[in-house]
């Protein structure tokens, strides 16, 4: 998915710690995806915090009635050291990308894509999704595996069936659930869902930091309130996450986790590098591919079969970009 918002480090969003160390991070709108901009909810990365774990950006969309909308119609864009996770609640999106991967994005299936040294794709909801509801979420590449190969790959997880709860774990361990999806650090990724009044103790390495993720209802996470489309962080230290549905109605989050990078990386539109003259580079090479000028082993390369022009760059800003993290 491509980011407009070329400066979205840079924003403030509302942030409360507590006195136990959760830290609960609001949402943003902001337009995603080109001409046909679809609005999102974005809790990372903000000034507050850049990163949990690997994970560097959340947008959370929908329900979005696509008769009213015109739905998700992403052209062709560019990534370069992060990998794409996209995950469904409702409707159907049409994935393709330069290294020739066509794939329908369906609820409760992983899409990951990664991009390494460099990929293009595109994103369309199909003509049958009526209501448009998920979440996509990008992870970032240690520098050893920033120039990885480009992939992509599928896994529908298994339901795991606890008291009052139901996990689908896409990337990592817990609940005694396995993904089997290549990461290249360590990271958690899981759906929840939490009828009335139930509580859930998943366990986690010691070492992550987790992020919770409201897309319905509001949770208690260690005993503070994060509500809908609100972003509750746990630092390390802690070997399980324990969330109360304390409401009337089912609640559903996205558990993100993983061990603190230990990097600073800088992300700016759909790329991520390690300095200023990354980002000039990459940008630099998709505007000369979209020229025509593109070497005869292209960094990005060409969506097949994406009715329309590719994403041009936007204008890099006058003054230095700097790294987060």
């Amino acid at each position: 998915m491509s980011n407009l918002e070329t400066n979205s480090v840079e924003e403030r969003c509302e942030s409360h710690p507590d006195g136990g160390g959760i830290q609960v991070l609001g949402s943003r709108e902001v337009p995603l995806g080109g001409p046909r901009a679809m609005p999102v909810r974005r809790t990372l990365p903000q000034r507050e915090r850049s990163l949990i774990g690997a994970w560097c950006f959340a947008d959370h969309y929908g329900p979005d009635d696509v008769g009213n909308t015109g739905g998700m119609n992403v052209p062709p864009h560019p990534h370069t050291g992060l990998q794409t996770v996209s995950w469904l609640f409702t409707g159907e999106i049409e994935h393709r990308d330069s290294i020739g991967s066509h794939a329908m994005v369906r609820p409760g299936e992983l899409n990951l894509m990664t991009a390494g040294r460099g990929i293009a794709h595109s994103e369309v909801s199909t003509p049958q999704t009526r209501i448009l509801h998920g979440a996509q979420l990008w992870v970032a590449l240690p520098a050893s595996a920033q120039d990885a190969d480009p992939a992509f790959e599928t896994y529908a997880p298994d339901p795991v069936e606890l008291d009052g709860a139901t996990v689908r774990v896409f990337l990592g361990s817990t609940a005694g659930s396995t993904s089997p999806v290549r990461t290249f650090t360590p990271l958690l990724g899981a759906e929840i869902l939490l009828e009335p009044g139930a509580d859930v103790t998943l366990d986690i390495q010691r070492g992550f930091e987790v992020g919770v993720l409201v897309d319905e209802g509001e949770v208690q996470l260690r005993g503070t309130t994060v509500r809908w489309a609100e972003l509750g962080y746990q630092p390390p230290g802690e070997s399980l996450v324990a969330l109360r549905n304390t409401g009337g109605t089912r609640a559903r989050l996205l558990l993100l986790g993983g061990e603190p990078l230990g990097e600073q990386v800088i992300m700016w539109w759909n790329f991520l590098g390690r300095s200023h003259e990354d980002i000039v580079g990459y940008r630099r090479e998709w505007q000369s591919e979209l020229r025509g000028a593109a070497p005869a082993n292209p960094r990005f390369g060409t969506v097949e079969g994406y009715d329309g022009d590719p994403l041009p760059a936007p204008e890099l800003p006058n003054s230095r970009l700097k790294p987060r993290g």
